[in-house]
Parts: structure tokens; sequence; C-alpha cells
């Protein structure tokens, strides 16, 4: 290993893109054969656990579908999504500063990402914000299921670095309790004061407003 080598982990909802109620539509409207419009919760919290492979089991779960419509539901979400964003009316959208942040890092070994997004819609979403190339070497979704820290886990263990040579970004209170699960170091990112101020509350040390101050915070975790 290189004593440069370094992991910078992202996040992607509210970290590298801006989830968009259009692109909500897409994964909630792949139920519509069974679940009237409007009868699914959009709040993402409400749901046992935080993750899209889990989520989509609750739904069926709760709907009384059979587990043997999975495999299509979840592949006509991808389709939909794929169509939706190539003819654009539905746009993934980059945060302020988060293509930036990317060029910035080019000289970090290792980009990659630890979302609770499904990796295909990931990579669908990302490529479309020119974002995904950077970071398709070590990106972990929603796939198979679990926490956060369950899906850094799995990303931790495939970069094989040192928890002292990585860092992850979050914007929510599950990736705090990842971070600091996996001693990683952990940025709590978000352009709201009241979401930075649930982040420090819970645990986070280290916090962002813009991606300018996000790359500082990087190589300051990275120098020390």
């Amino acid at each position: 290993m290189s004593p440069a080598a370094a992991a910078v982990i992202f996040d992607v909802d509210g970290v590298l893109l801006d989830l968009t109620a259009a692109e909500e539509d897409v994964f909630f409207g792949a139920f519509a054969q069974w679940c009237p419009p409007g009868s699914l919760s959009r709040h993402w919290n409400t749901y046992r656990i935080r993750n899209d492979d889990n989520i989509v089991d609750e739904i069926m779960e709760t709907h009384c579908i059979s587990a043997l419509h999975k495999p299509g539901i979840v592949q006509d979400y991808f389709a939909r999504l794929e169509q939706r964003l190539a003819d654009r009316s539905v746009h993934a959208t980059a945060m302020p500063g988060a293509s930036e942040l990317i060029t910035a890092l080019h000289d970090i070994s290792t980009l990659g990402i630890a979302t609770a997004n499904f990796r295909e819609a990931a990579r669908l979403r990302l490529a479309m914000a020119g974002l995904w190339e950077p970071v398709s070497a070590l990106a972990f979704g929603a796939d198979g299921g679990g926490h956060k820290h369950e899906i850094l886990g799995r990303a931790l263990a495939a970069c094989g670095l040192p928890k002292h040579r990585v860092v992850y970004i979050g914007d929510n209170t599950n990736d705090v309790e990842a971070g600091l699960r996996h001693g990683v170091h952990f940025i709590g990112y978000s352009t709201s004061a009241e979401r930075r101020a649930s982040l420090s509350a819970a645990g986070a040390r280290q916090l962002s407003s813009h991606h300018g101050e996000t790359l500082d915070l990087i190589r300051r975790s990275l120098s020390a």
C-alpha cells in the first residue's frame, strides 16, 4: 500500500446529489399496480430500515404483495428511471460544489459511495450528473439490505485501507452512526443549519456547510 493511499467515501443523496420529488415519484411509481397514489410514505425515516432494498420489502409486506414480484418491481424501477433520465423528464442534480469537490480530490487514490440507493439507481443518477466514473471503483448501495453502517462496512472491507486513511461524508444521523461505529473520519455535510445541529447532536465532530469547507476538512483529516 502506498503511504499516500486514502479513500473518500460519500453518501449520495444530500451530499453529491439533490434528491428531487420527481425522482421519488419514479421509485414509488414501481408499486402503482398495487398501491393507490399517495398511499406510500415519502418520509424515508418512517421505514424500519432506511435502505431502498429493505423499503421495497416493507412496502410489499404491508400491501400483501407476493415476494415473487420483487425482481420485476426493482427492474421496472430501474427501467423507468433510465427512461425518465434519458428523456429529461427527470433530472439528477448535483449538489452545489460537488463536481468541483470530486475534481479537487484527483490525488486521492480511491473515491467511492456508500448509499441507501440501489447501486444501479445511484449509477444512473450520478452518471447523468457526470459524477459516476470517479466513484465507480468503490460503489456500494442498498443491494442486499442492511443499515447504513453495514453498507459502509462493505465498502471498507473492499477498499482494505486502515480506518485513519478513510473519510466518510454523510448528511443523516445514520451516516454519523455508521462513521462512528467503524472509526473512520466522518464529516457531516448539510447546507441546513438545523440539519448540521442534528448531526452534531448525533456525535459528528466535523461539520461542513459547503463543499469548499468539505475539501478543507478532508485534507485536514488525512494529514493528521
